[in-house]
């Protein structure tokens, strides 16, 4: 019993020196910064979205207003616009008016100078005069009167009010006008009323010969 335990005693230094306890790694702390590493990025991402997104509501609010303003500024032109068209239809004809008021005052003049004195020579000439002063006015505006008499008769141009025979005429010539027409610029403004020559047996004659002899020839 005392050599076991002697040798127990004997060994048990020997044993401590091949038994020396292994130190284990404390895992713990190096778990614990790479937490604390992960924390601080993910803190740094949020700081970073949140700079981001102050920035992009900063950018949204000037775009915003910008929109605003020029939303309005639109409106404004828009109203302008509409301003100005609505004046110019209302005053269209105010630059015609403006030419053709020293014609009136004319023709004021020339009836106030009327009495029983004046001979109709003269009332005649001034009258001749304020005509052609109002038509150079209307020339100078694109006015024209249409030139009809003796002229083909032209749907486009004229209206024909009647049709009469005329000896030496070719049918559907104008013969009379008995209202002028007048062209604005390319358009016609009114058009002329006019009398237009018919067939005459003369020129049925004429006509019958001339296709008589073109049957003949063919």
């Amino acid at each position: 019993m005392e050599e076991n335990e002697l040798n127990k005693e004997q060994k048990t230094p020997q044993e401590n020196e091949n038994n020396i306890p292994i130190e284990r790694e404390d895992k713990s702390e190096p778990e614990t910064e790479n937490q604390q590493t992960e924390l601080a990025l993910k803190i740094a991402e949020l700081e970073f979205s949140v700079q981001k997104i102050g920035e992009l509501e900063k950018q949204n609010s000037e775009l915003r207003d910008s929109l605003l303003r020029k939303a309005a500024e639109f409106e404004n032109y828009k109203r302008r616009s509409e301003n100005d068209q609505l004046n110019i239809l209302k005053y269209a004809a105010e630059s015609f008016i403006r030419n053709i008021l020293p014609v009136y005052d004319d023709l004021e003049r020339s009836l106030s100078h009327i009495d029983d004195e004046n001979n109709i020579d003269s009332t005649k000439k001034g009258l001749m005069l304020v005509f052609e002063k109002f038509g150079k006015i209307l020339e100078n505006q694109g006015i024209k009167r249409i030139d009809a008499k003796g002229k083909p008769f032209d749907v486009h141009l004229h209206e024909a009010l009647m049709q009469q025979p005329a000896e030496g005429v070719a049918p559907h010539t104008v013969l009379d006008v008995l209202e002028p027409g007048y062209m604005y610029k390319d358009r016609v403004l009114r058009h002329a009323k006019v009398i237009v020559s018919s067939e005459t047996a003369s020129n049925e004659e004429l006509n019958s010969e001339n296709q008589s002899d073109t049957n003949q020839e063919g």
